[in-house]
């Protein structure tokens, strides 16, 4: 229902003033609103599914603390307040089903109801599940297997009682098939796997462990044949509506076929990996961002945390693949062309308090969002400034720094201003289920003898990494033990069995980190102190991937990686969309892949491309991991020739408007050797000299004259320098002397951080 100009004013009036609109301005903004409404306009309705509480009997296991799963109810609020404040949904317009609403008959109901009786053609439509999938073995049939949603009630079929109450897939795909729009965005957080367990490494798997045997019920099958009728299908079609390429829209599936869906655990909430990599993604989308960009960038933080063992998959329908990728987030763009990291969701009796939603933000930078951390509300030029005062999960609340200033209302974007970070952040490794007792108390002992390192029991508390030991099956011993067929954040592909009693690290998905098992038994303190040079090396890894502040950064900074050879090629593309000036060039052609995450092949020759685009110099380095998990850095300086660190203002800055090649050829040459697996590299610009760092590499390396990449033996040391030296560009007087004494404060105006992520594969370039 659309708005009169009186109600478009008197709604949008305060709002549009503290961004700085004028009465004129609004004025014309309501003319402008007015003639829209002469026009049609597509509704945007959604259907927002979640489920934590599974009783034993629908999720086969008995669930810890009462819960089967966490993060779901998590899933489905961060993506309501998406919709409602980024993509302009009305709430009334979003129906959502959480734990004991989310029957198999209200699902299916709320698709006939709320979408099937509203949805009109070209109208937005929004689905989101959170829970489990299931593999189901239906009897009578000449089908082995099939994939099912699992609802509250899917209560496992007996002897007595053979019904499978599950909303079955292709049941699922007629329902899709059904609505009369095209502009459909289906979400499935969920996956479809028989792992015989409920906790994989550190996680949750969003997957029914079993798989149960039965028979549809008479409901499941009379509705199935309804819509089929209504669709004019045969059978035949009906179970390939997931393959044809007929359904409505776009559906992105949280994982590829055969894996698991993982949810993931912070402090004070949890969230499936997938839903907050994207919605948090999709907070900073503006125009003209496409769902592809989004998606890609979503799947290379789900292999930060997760590594090859979930791959999002885009499942592109006939329509969109006729259009290439270039279909718009939700189909639609954002209401506001300026990107957040949260919004106001409520103004406290006090007059002085507000209440955010921090879900634009990401998850391992909200672990560390507390009392003084800085954010801004209003157009950047005149924002006022809001200092946290106390988080609890994605919700903080904090208070205006100028007591004389308007409070913000309701609907207001935040962006973050200063980045607090403890100077004594630890790297927490989880102890995996499989060992036992006596080998669980070993390694807490062994663990808290190594500085900023502890240990948690896996599936109890958020971590960073697992310790465990290798299992039949696993993987083979060659390749993890030598270059690995991953980098530190990544999984590799099972194949011959590891021999039981390898101990070594993992991440949380439980795929091993190379070069951290040995052969032969090993005691398992023998085995932590083994390690110890490889968990400063992660914790190095942990310390960067905080600083990375592509979407809140105010610095002008664009940076490309390219290969050279085997052909010259775009591949990545990172920039800063929140700096004050306009970048001109264009984009740079990237070559889109359907993997998501870029594959190069092993042996190509690398370079970035380091365009500044503000005002004045900016001073870099690149920072990362190779794909064995060894940390390489820049060297930009010969060290001979530098007295003072006044000098490296001059070596190691790139001028306003230039562009700067990354190692410099024909001089030095970056190639990617290999093995196969992911690399993970920083691009780090500030505008004051790094002079702290480029110390801690002269220190461990002789360097030459021209910038090259090289090994980096010492990266803690390094990221410790990195993070000092942009601290020292940062000065708030609101926060208090020993908040800055015991914190990296870090301000968006003076530093980005941009992160790239991409595949090696096993062909020779």
């Amino acid at each position: 229902m659309g708005l009169t100009r009186r109600l478009f004013l008197q709604r949008t009036g305060l709002a549009l003033t503290a961004f700085g609109v004028s009465d004129l301005g609004l004025s014309v903004l309501a003319d402008r609103y007015q003639q829209a409404l002469a026009q049609p306009t597509p509704r945007k309705l959604a259907l927002l599914i979640g489920i934590n509480q599974y009783p034993e009997q629908v999720c086969d296991y008995l669930p810890a603390r009462g819960s089967a799963l966490n993060g779901c109810l998590t899933d489905v609020a961060l993506q309501q307040e998406l919709l409602i404040h980024r993509f302009g949904f009305q709430p009334s317009d979003i129906l959502t089903l959480t734990d004991q609403q989310a029957t198999r008959d209200a699902i299916e109901s709320a698709f006939l109801g709320h979408l099937g009786e509203q949805v009109r053609p070209g109208d937005v439509v929004v689905i989101h599940f959170s829970g489990l999938g299931s593999r189901v073995r239906l009897i009578d049939t000449d089908e082995d297997v099939r994939n099912s949603l699992v609802p509250i009630d899917g209560i496992l079929p007996t002897a007595e009682n053979p019904t499978i109450n599950d909303v079955m897939e292709d049941t699922f795909g007629l329902l899709l098939r059904s609505l009369p729009t095209d502009h459909a965005t289906t979400i499935l957080d969920l996956s479809y796997v028989d792992p015989n367990k409920a906790l994989q490494g550190n996680w949750r798997i969003r997957s029914r462990p079993s798989t149960p045997s039965g028979q549809l019920s008479e409901a499941e099958l009379a509705l199935q044949e309804t819509l089929a009728s209504k669709l004019k299908l045969s059978p035949e079609p009906r179970r390939t509506v997931w393959t044809s390429g007929q359904l409505p829209g776009t559906v992105l599936a949280a994982t590829d076929v055969g894996q698991g869906a993982m949810e993931g655990q912070w402090r004070g909430f949890s969230a499936g990996v997938f839903t907050y990599a994207l919605t948090q993604q999709l907070w900073h989308s503006t125009p003209p961002a496409t769902l592809y960009t989004d998606l890609a960038h979503a799947t290379a933080t789900v292999k930060q945390f997760v590594g090859q063992e979930q791959s999002p998959h885009w499942i592109r329908q006939t329509a969109a693949k006729s259009r290439g990728a270039t279909v718009s987030a939700y189909y639609l763009n954002p209401d506001n062309a300026t990107n957040a990291d949260g919004v106001v969701t409520a103004v406290a009796e006090d007059g002085r308090t507000v209440e955010l939603w921090l879900g634009g933000l990401p998850a391992a930078v909200v672990d560390y969002i507390g009392a003084n951390s800085l954010l801004s509300v209003g157009d950047p030029s005149s924002a006022h400034l809001l200092q946290v005062r106390s988080r609890d999960g994605l919700v903080g609340k904090a208070r205006c720094v100028d007591p004389t200033a308007v409070l913000p209302s309701v609907g207001s974007f935040v962006r973050e201003t200063t980045r607090l970070l403890p100077r004594n952040i630890s790297l927490v490794v989880a102890l995996d289920a499989s060992l036992e007792r006596i080998e669980r108390v070993d390694a807490t002992s062994a663990f808290a003898a190594i500085p900023r390192v502890s240990a948690v029991i896996a599936g109890e508390q958020p971590a960073d990494y697992l310790f465990g030991k290798t299992m039949s099956g696993a993987q083979t011993l060659t390749a993890a033990l030598n270059s690995g067929t991953s980098s530190a954040i990544s999984a590799t592909t099972p194949s011959e069995p590891l021999p039981k009693g390898s101990y070594g690290l993992f991440n949380l998905g439980r795929a091993v980190i190379p070069n951290t098992l040995t052969e032969g038994d090993e005691a398992v303190k023998t085995a932590v102190n083994r390690l110890t040079p490889k968990l400063r090396t992660l914790l190095a890894a942990k310390l960067l991937r905080l600083t990375a502040n592509s979407d809140s950064s105010r610095l002008g900074v664009r940076a490309t990686l390219e290969t050279v050879a085997p052909q010259e090629q775009a591949i990545l593309q990172q920039d800063t969309p929140r700096a004050p000036w306009l970048l001109n060039s264009r984009l740079a052609k990237i070559s889109l892949s359907e993997t998501l995450v870029p594959t190069i092949p092993m042996g190509s020759k690398l370079r970035y491309r380091l365009q500044n685009y503000s005002d004045r110099p900016i001073y870099f380095t690149v920072l990362g991991w190779d794909s064995s998990g060894n940390a390489i850095a820049l060297y930009p300086i010969n060290t001979a020739s530098v007295n003072t660190l006044d000098a490296l203002a001059v070596d190691g800055a790139i001028a306003p408007g230039k562009t700067l090649i990354l190692p410099q050829a024909p001089a030095s040459e970056w190639v990617a050797n290999g093995p196969t697996g992911l690399m993970e590299t920083y691009v780090i610009c500030s505008r004051t000299p790094l002079a702290q760092f480029n110390l801690a590499l002269a220190s461990q390396v002789a360097t030459s004259g021209d910038y090259r990449l090289g090994s980096l033996p010492n990266a803690l040391d390094a990221a410790h320098a990195i993070l000092q030296d942009l601290h020292s560009t940062t000065v708030f007087p609101t926060i208090k002397p020993e908040a800055a004494a015991d914190s990296y404060l870090l301000d968006v105006d003076t530093w980005a951080t941009l992160s790239f992520v991409y595949q090696v594969s096993g062909a020779i370039a």
